[in-house]
């Protein structure tokens, strides 16, 4: 059983930056891909930002230009970078990692709030 623990959420002012951290029981050397999600208060879940095995990364056109995912091996964790944050990226994010061998799985999730 795999676990990824998010970190970084919070409340912060329109304009202001976060980032985010998934952090993977195991390592992530081997996945086929991996992303984040998020879940706006009362819609669905959506896919923000995609990295796939071979480096190649997909965006929501609402987050293009803001927000940047990444990887860093050798501490087992996915990051996602998040700038000039508007009101409506206010949301619970997800991450998502699929395993070549272990499946996929998600995140806790962990809260963002943009207010003034």
């Amino acid at each position: 059983q795999v676990q990824l623990v998010e970190s970084g959420g919070g409340l912060v002012q329109p304009g202001g930056s976060l980032r985010l951290s998934c952090a993977a029981s195991t390592s992530i050397f081997s996945i086929y891909n991996m992303g984040w999600y998020r879940q706006p208060p009362g819609k669905q879940r959506e896919l923000v930002a995609g990295l796939t095995s071979g480096g190649s990364t997909n965006y929501a056109d609402s987050v293009k230009g803001r927000f940047t995912i990444s990887r860093d091996n050798a501490k087992n964790t996915v990051y996602l970078q998040m700038n000039s944050l508007k009101p409506e990226d206010t949301a619970v994010y997800y991450c998502n990692i699929a395993f070549r061998l272990l499946g996929a799985y998600w995140g806790q999730g962990t809260q963002v709030t943009v207010s003034s």
